[in-house]
């Protein structure tokens, strides 16, 4: 699978033998990256990869630092069968790049606060969600904010999410045992 902008394989794990880690960051860290964190977690567990790689979630602002996920994506997340209790909002900064081998940014301009803070860290570590995305050309990177949205905007970010989610756990178990 090689993703639209190019980057065809996973960054290679900070330490040989240790937990892969990865970041998923949007603006708040109650819609878009929890969704992601949510639903990349539970398709890992469903691989088995669980115990190898773990998942967090942040927002690279500060507006709501330990609140739960927004209602309405904790709804759609329990609709779908998912678990959304366990989140609270973090905030991304940059000691983050010592403890994620992959950051995933959930739009362009997540990606440039995430890079602004780079400091000579691994530059090759940050890629967009969507990089994995399947159905995502290369002027269509970003997965849409559906917080002042209604309720669709939210499934669209579901499906987005699913099916990336999907390329990324597949190309991580190609990785993992050495394909």
């Amino acid at each position: 699978m090689t993703s639209p902008s190019g980057t065809g394989r996973l960054p290679r794990g900070r330490t040989p033998g240790s937990t892969y880690r990865i970041a998923v960051v949007c603006l708040g860290n109650i819609c878009r990256s929890p969704i992601a964190e949510v639903v990349l977690t539970d398709k890992l567990a469903r691989a088995g990869l669980d115990g190898h790689v773990e998942v967090v979630s942040a927002g690279t602002g500060p507006w709501h630092v330990g609140e739960p996920m927004d209602r309405r994506a904790a709804a759609l997340l329990t609709a779908h069968g998912y678990d959304a209790t366990a989140h609270r909002g973090q905030q991304f900064d940059a000691t983050w790049f010592a403890e994620c081998d992959l950051i995933l940014a959930m739009d362009t301009s997540n990606h440039a606060d995430i890079t602004d803070q780079l400091e000579g860290a691994d530059e090759g570590r940050v890629r967009m969600f969507r990089d994995f995305d399947p159905r995502a050309g290369d002027g269509d990177r970003d997965v849409p904010d559906p917080y002042f949205g209604g309720d669709e905007g939210f499934e669209t970010v579901l499906a987005m999410v699913d099916r990336t989610a999907a390329a990324v756990v597949e190309m991580l178990e190609r990785e993992l045992n050495g394909g």
